[in-house]
């Protein structure tokens, strides 16, 4: 069957790909431990149920606006004054089908074929893919000092003439790093002083540790008029567990929002109106399960950092923030992807290779499930590789001896 060179061009995500192997395998009834999971466990705000719900009950669910209903867009105005000490206007505002519809549809309206976005890695598995599928090229910065922060000289260098924009996510998926301020201060500056974009992908901002502090991209802008490249993504499915709504947004210029507008008209029309009202509640309502997902996901974290230090070749850097920790296996296994169909063969432990986020030797960990699963999880996963562990091991029902090391 012929299929077009852009379909051929791309992978499938990772992360739902191991997502939907989990459930065929719970399904049928193994003792399956999900470390791969970027869903938190929290429910969704009432605030948002009572909306959705009153939506719903009016029987008046018709298409929107394309770029967003009135109160949603004003509950993103405030939540934008509040959070990021910046006052927009609707007009400055684009909402769309979750934040990975907001990228693409954004990536769509700024690129020409061939021009490159700099993608600092490790990075979310969909950047590259969605910059492919806007007709660009991904262009993989990696620290030279083998880290997991970015340097301004590694983008320097990667910097030429055909680089459109740059993709910021701090705190990042995966490594859980919130990259300084001062190197905010210094991207904000540098892609300024160069005229490429900036795009601030801030989906975790929220869920950061040890008394963190957020940092705004726009403390730094010397660029306050409506031709500034600086554009903010976010949404509603990480710190409001709202996974399932698809509700995320873009804020930018008015010019790049009218041109995400013409073509999210034609892509989707708009989003699903209940979801929207569901959204605007969310941002409207009592916050106080932000920060009760917040402490859960920190003493989560504090859990698995401290299991996967019982290893003596994992090296491991405590995330400020996310779900997400990124370790080194490489000493056991540089090649991600067999380490991870290893685990999930023998152990039954989801996890997600490192080479998806441009980094090979590593996995992705999720701490976001129960305290319970993260210690038998990592259990699992030291009694398969670790040859220091104990030879034998349960795993539900069944007396399991290693073999193989």
């Amino acid at each position: 069957m012929s299929i077009s060179q852009l379909a051929r061009s791309l992978h499938e995500s990772s992360t739902l790909r191991m997502n939907e192997r989990a459930k065929i395998m719970r399904e049928r009834g193994n003792a399956l431990i999900h470390l791969g999971s970027g869903e938190p466990k929290s429910k969704v705000p009432f605030d948002a149920i009572l909306n959705a719900s009153s939506k719903l009950v009016s029987a008046n669910v018709k298409y929107t606006e394309v770029d967003g209903i009135p109160s949603l867009k004003k509950a993103i105005v405030r939540y934008t004054e509040e959070n990021y000490n910046k006052i927009v206007g609707p007009e400055n505002i684009i909402v769309s089908n979750g934040a990975k519809q907001s990228l693409s549809i954004l990536l769509q309206s700024i690129l020409n074929e061939q021009e490159e976005v700099i993608l600092l890695s490790p990075y979310w598995v969909s950047y590259p893919e969605l910059v492919k599928i806007a007709n660009g090229i991904p262009i993989t910065v990696t620290p030279e000092d083998g880290g997991y922060h970015p340097r301004i000289q590694d983008i320097d260098m990667a910097v030429g003439r055909y680089t459109k924009a740059v993709i910021v996510n701090s705190p990042c998926n995966p490594s859980g790093l919130i990259f300084s301020r001062d190197f905010i201060a210094e991207i904000v500056n540098y892609c300024e002083r160069k005229g490429i974009y900036l795009i601030m992908d801030d989906i975790y901002h929220k869920l950061i540790f040890d008394g963190k502090s957020l940092i705004s991209c726009y403390d730094f802008a010397k660029d306050q008029s409506n031709n500034s490249k600086l554009i903010v993504v976010n949404g509603v499915s990480k710190l409001y567990g709202m996974t399932g709504f698809r509700i995320g947004w873009v804020i930018a210029n008015t010019h790049i929002v009218e041109a995400m507008k013409i073509i999210q008209s034609h892509v989707t029309s708009c989003p699903s109106v209940v979801a929207q009202a569901a959204a605007a509640g969310a941002l409207t309502g009592i916050q106080s399960g932000v920060e009760s997902l917040r402490l859960t996901l920190e003493n989560n974290r504090n859990v698995m950092i401290t299991e996967l230090k019982s290893f003596d070749g994992v090296k491991v850097t405590k995330p400020d923030g996310t779900f997400y920790c990124f370790p080194d296996f490489s000493a056991y296994n540089k090649n991600s992807a067999e380490l991870s169909e290893f685990l999930l063969r023998k152990v039954m432990v989801v996890t997600v290779p490192g080479k998806e986020f441009g980094m090979d030797g590593h996995l992705r960990l999720s701490y976001c499930g129960t305290i319970k699963d993260i210690k038998e999880g990592i259990e699992r996963i030291k009694w398969a590789i670790d040859p220091n562990s104990p030879n034998e091991i349960y795993i539900g029902d069944r007396k399991l001896v290693r073999d193989w090391l």
